[in-house]
């Protein structure tokens, strides 16, 4: 459905605006009232990773007056392969110093408001009152649903993405003309389910086909042209190259938009989403070494069974040495129970700390009363005892 535009428009463009928009400017459904409306419109972008990479350039070259960035990381290596707003010399710059740099080179009509931070229940009413729309680009669900969760209560658009692998997801929600992100998923995925793109891996490319979805849905939505993705998801494949429309209806029995709202303030997003299972959680209580405490294990010949439980892709990159790979899911599906040691004691790990700590609940669940996992994974082990390995 189309919608009236969300942002009054500018008093004027300068003569070198002109220039510099001019091939929007001989749109019909742009023209200068829509440039007029981009530069007076406000927008924030959650994330200067990989979807928010690409949003902001795009939402700087085609005019848009301000343009706020949340984010609280530093740019490392692992980020160039498709976070492609940051470039070789930012390493170890904060994300948000990198990304207003590339802006302003883009763009020096725009004003650019840094937020280094991380968006919390305490600050994301403030950060997100000072805006007109907001783009989400995060990876987690926590804050997924907390910016929604906000967008509602401020009544406010934003603009959601979702990458993983070769496949994305793009929609607008706007819970006083359509569903919200609850409609969609009431509920967050079990912890461990949903593997993120640090755990499983983001073609790069793809998130400049969701990150540039965003954008344009973002444009249609502050000049009220065409009919932006309000009802809407678009899905995204990008090995079989095919895009599908799902229609989402609002949820009349939605926890935040429905007829009787349950969820009428923020709540404790963390505890909602899990980072890992209860009977997980329970597993690792007491069952927890650090990767120092391994290493010394290994040094005083310990009788253990050192148990990588990643993906055999990600076994390849780098692993702690003396261990052997049993992914994760066939432990989980009982496949390889067998496999698991009787004669020692067993120790997962895995990238993180996650996977390795629902296996541990499944190794525990089958008798293995004194397997352990290794808080950190793979990573605390570069850290902590063999930095010349690599992070990936």
């Amino acid at each position: 459905m189309s919608l009236p535009p969300l942002v009054e428009p500018a008093a004027e463009l300068s003569v070198d605006e002109v220039r510099r928009y001019s091939r929007h400017l001989i749109i019909p459904d742009v023209g200068m009232d829509g440039q007029k409306r981009l530069k007076n419109a406000r927008v924030l972008v959650v994330g200067a990773g990989g979807l928010g990479s690409p949003a902001l350039m795009y939402l700087a070259a085609a005019g848009v007056g301000t343009l706020g960035l949340v984010d609280f990381d530093i740019v490392d290596d692992s980020n160039l392969q498709r976070q492609i707003i940051h470039g070789a010399s930012d390493v170890g710059k904060p994300k948000v110093v990198s990304a207003a740099a590339t802006i302003s080179e883009i763009n020096p009509y725009v004003n650019v408001q840094i937020h280094e931070t991380a968006l919390t229940n305490d600050n994301v009413f403030e950060i997100f009152a000072d805006y007109d729309l907001i783009i989400d680009g995060t990876d987690n669900f926590a804050t997924r649903y907390m910016v929604n969760d906000a967008a509602v209560l401020l009544n406010k658009p934003y603009v959601w993405g979702s990458i993983f692998r070769f496949e994305g997801q793009a929609s607008v929600f706007w819970a006083d003309q359509g569903p919200c992100y609850r409609c969609l998923y009431p509920e967050p995925p079990p912890p461990g389910m949903v593997p993120s793109c640090a755990e499983g891996g983001v073609l790069g490319v793809l998130c400049a086909s969701i990150g540039s979805i965003q954008v344009n849905e973002a444009i249609k939505v502050i000049t009220g042209i065409g009919e932006p993705l309000v009802g809407s998801l678009m899905v995204y494949d990008g090995l079989e190259m095919e895009y599908r429309k799902i229609k989402v209806r609002k949820d009349p029995n939605c926890a935040l938009c429905g007829d009787n709202p349950t969820v009428t303030e923020l709540i404790d997003y963390e505890d909602f989403c899990g980072t890992v299972s209860e009977e997980a959680a329970d597993a690792i209580r007491e069952s927890t070494i650090t990767a120092s405490e391994l290493s010394d294990w290994v040094k005083e010949g310990r009788d253990i069974d050192i148990i990588d439980v990643r993906e055999p892709a990600e076994w390849d990159i780098v692993r702690i040495p003396g261990a052997r790979l049993i992914p994760k899911g066939d432990i989980i599906s009982g496949a390889a129970l067998k496999d698991l040691p009787t004669d020692k004691q067993a120790v997962f790990y895995c990238k993180a700390g996650i996977r390795s700590a629902e296996a541990l609940a499944a190794a525990k669940a089958a008798g293995l009363s004194n397997a352990v996992h290794v808080q950190g994974g793979v990573v605390a082990w570069i850290k902590q005892v063999d930095p010349s390995l690599p992070i990936y």
